[in-house]
C-alpha cells in the first residue's frame, strides 16, 4: 500500500449527516410531497404495538411478544455491527422469524435510514449501531422507547437515552503489532506516540471524532491542559500517522504490519485477531496499557415506523439476553450489570455524546484539521 499526502477531509462523522440527508432510498423512489411520518399508518400501528408490549411484564409479556413476533414472521435490521450474522443465527435458532440485514459502516447506515424516512419509505424495524448515530436518529424522531425489566438491568450509562438502549460497549485502545514492537518497547502514552521516534509507525482512523472529543475533555478538563497544548499534541500524533478508513480495515492492516501501532482500535478487534493467531496486542505482558481508554456505548433502537414491531422488540430482548453470550464470544464488552469487563481497574473515559450532538460541526472541523496532517492510505 502506498501513502499519499492527506488532502482536506470530508467528515464522515454521522452527526453531520442530519443536515445533508437527501434523496431516496436504494429500494424506493421518493414520494411527492415528502414524508408525514407521525401520521403514517406504519407509525400509528407500530406505536400502538410498542405501547401494548411496553405495558406488559413477566411471562405474560414474553408469551404475547413471541406469539406476535412469529405471526409477523419477518424482521429487518439496519446495522453496522460486524458480528450481526452470528446474532441473527442465534436468534433464528430460537424463533421462527426470517431476518433481513442491511449492514454497512455506521455513517452509511444512518444515511440510509434518514434518506428512507425523508422519502416516506420505511424499511427498518430496528436500528443497531454506535451511540452517536443512534443519537441522531433519536433527535430526528425515528426511534421509539423500549421498556422492559431487561432494560432496567443495563448499566446506567447504557440507558441514559430514552430512544435506544446499549447492548455492548466499544473500547478505543492503543494496539500494536507484536512483531514490530518488541516486549518492553510498547508505547506508554499518547504523548509518547507524538514524539519523533514514532514517525510513520502509527495509524489514526479517519472518522474517530468521538475518540478525539473524549481525549480533549480528558486532557483539558481533567488534566488541566490548554486547548493549544492538546491540539499541538494531537497534530504531532497525526503527523506521525497513516490514516485508515474504518476500524476493521485498520485492524487488518495492523495485523499485516502496515504500521506498528493503531491509536484508537477497538479492543474486540485486537482481541479477536490475536485469538486467530495475528501478532497484535493492546495489553503489554508486563505493565499497563495506554490510558485513558475511551469507552462508547453501542446499542439498538426500535424504529417508530417498523412494519414488524413485535419482532423488533423481541430482537432487542434477545440482544440483552442470549445476545450477550454472542458478544462475549466475539470479545465484545456486554452492557448488562455484572458482565465480565476486561477494562475493570483501568482508567476509562466516556465519549461526550451530548456535546458532539449539540455542536457536530465544530468537532468535525477540529478533528478534520488535525487528521489532515497525516498520510492517507490508498
Amino acid at each position: 500500500m502506498r501513502n499519499r499526502t492527506l488532502v482536506p477531509l470530508v467528515s464522515l462523522t454521522a452527526v453531520a449527516l442530519v443536515t445533508s440527508a437527501c434523496g431516496g432510498p436504494p429500494t424506493a423512489a421518493p414520494e411527492a410531497g415528502g414524508n408525514d411520518r407521525e401520521s403514517s399508518a406504519e407509525a400509528t400501528a407500530a406505536v400502538e404495538t410498542y405501547d401494548r408490549i411496553n405495558g406488559l411484564s413477566g411471562q405474560e409479556r414474553t408469551d404475547e411478544l413471541v406469539a406476535c413476533a412469529e405471526e409477523e414472521g419477518e424482521l429487518n435490521v439496519y446495522t453496522s455491527n460486524t458480528d450481526m450474522d452470528d446474532l441473527v443465527d442465534a436468534f433464528q435458532d430460537l424463533y421462527d422469524i426470517d431476518v433481513s440485514v442491511y449492514r454497512a459502516g455506521s455513517e452509511s447506515v444512518l444515511q440510509r435510514i434518514l434518506q428512507e424516512d425523508k422519502a416516506g419509505y420505511y424499511g427498518a424495524d430496528v436500528f443497531e449501531t454506535n451511540a452517536l448515530e443512534l443519537g441522531v436518529a433519536e433527535q430526528e424522531g425515528l426511534l421509539y422507547p423500549y421498556k422492559s425489566e431487561l432494560r432496567d438491568s443495563v448499566q446506567e450509562e447504557g440507558r441514559e437515552a430514552e430512544g435506544w438502549t446499549a447492548t455492548r460497549f466499544n473500547a478505543f485502545v492503543v494496539g500494536w503489532n507484536t512483531d514490530l514492537v518488541p516486549p518492553g518497547q510498547e508505547p506508554t502514552s499518547f504523548e509518547e506516540l507524538a514524539e519523533p521516534q514514532w514517525k510513520g509507525r502509527v495509524s489514526m482512523e479517519l472518522g474517530d471524532v468521538d475518540w478525539f472529543a473524549a481525549l480533549h475533555d480528558y486532557y483539558v478538563d481533567e488534566q488541566g491542559w490548554t486547548e493549544d497544548e492538546y491540539i499541538d499534541m494531537m497534530t504531532r500524533l497525526a503527523s506521525n500517522s497513516q490514516v485508515a478508513k474504518g476500524h476493521t480495515t485498520q485492524g487488518e492492516l495492523l495485523s499485516a504490519g502496515q504500521f506498528d501501532v493503531a491509536v484508537s482500535s477497538y479492543s474486540h478487534t485486537i482481541d479477536k485477531a490475536a485469538a486467530g493467531g495475528a501478532p497484535v496486542a493492546w495489553r503489554p505482558a508486563n505493565g499497563e496499557p495506554v490510558q485513558p481508554i475511551v469507552v462508547r456505548p453501542n446499542g439498538i433502537g426500535l424504529v417508530k415506523t417498523a412494519t414488524n414491531p413485535c419482532a423488533a422488540t423481541l430482537f432487542v430482548d434477545f440482544e440483552l439476553t442470549g445476545g450477550q453470550e454472542v458478544f462475549a464470544e466475539k470479545f465484545r464488552i456486554g452492557s448488562i450489570e455484572g458482565t465480565e469487563n476486561p477494562l475493570t481497574e483501568l482508567d476509562r473515559f466516556p465519549v461526550p455524546e451530548e456535546k458532539l450532538l449539540e455542536d457536530p460541526d465544530t468537532w468535525n472541523k477540529a478533528y478534520e484539521d488535525v487528521v489532515a496532517n497525516g498520510q492517507a492510505l490508498e
